[in-house]
């Protein structure tokens, strides 16, 4: 089923390096494949950028959100851009963590 979403970011090379990320079997397997391919900042800051989004999406206050992640007041402000007229991935993935729960 092909997807009508089109990215700017697309490419072959792009949908090899998306195959591998879904390929991918459990944490363990995702732990292993970004230990490799990111440094700590990177992962790290993928990481705060989810909270941030989580945060925001529970209508916390920049003020909290940038206390409790040490997230910077632009880096929060650009996710909220992002989950109100980005391209809905937050949102997706918030969305299918809550359904897992």
């Amino acid at each position: 089923m092909m997807s009508e979403y089109s990215s700017k970011l697309e490419s072959e090379d792009m949908d090899f390096l998306f195959d591998g990320i879904l390929s991918l079997q459990n944490k363990e397997e995702c732990y292993r494949f970004f230990e490799d391919i990111c440094t700590i900042n990177e992962i790290q800051a993928f990481e705060q950028r989810l909270q941030v989004a989580k945060m925001l999406a529970e209508k916390r206050t920049y003020l909290d959100i940038a206390s409790t992640t040490g997230a910077s007041t632009a880096t929060i402000s650009r996710i909220n851009r992002s989950l109100n007229y980005g391209s809905d991935g937050y949102k997706l993935i918030l969305e299918r963590l809550k359904l897992k729960k």
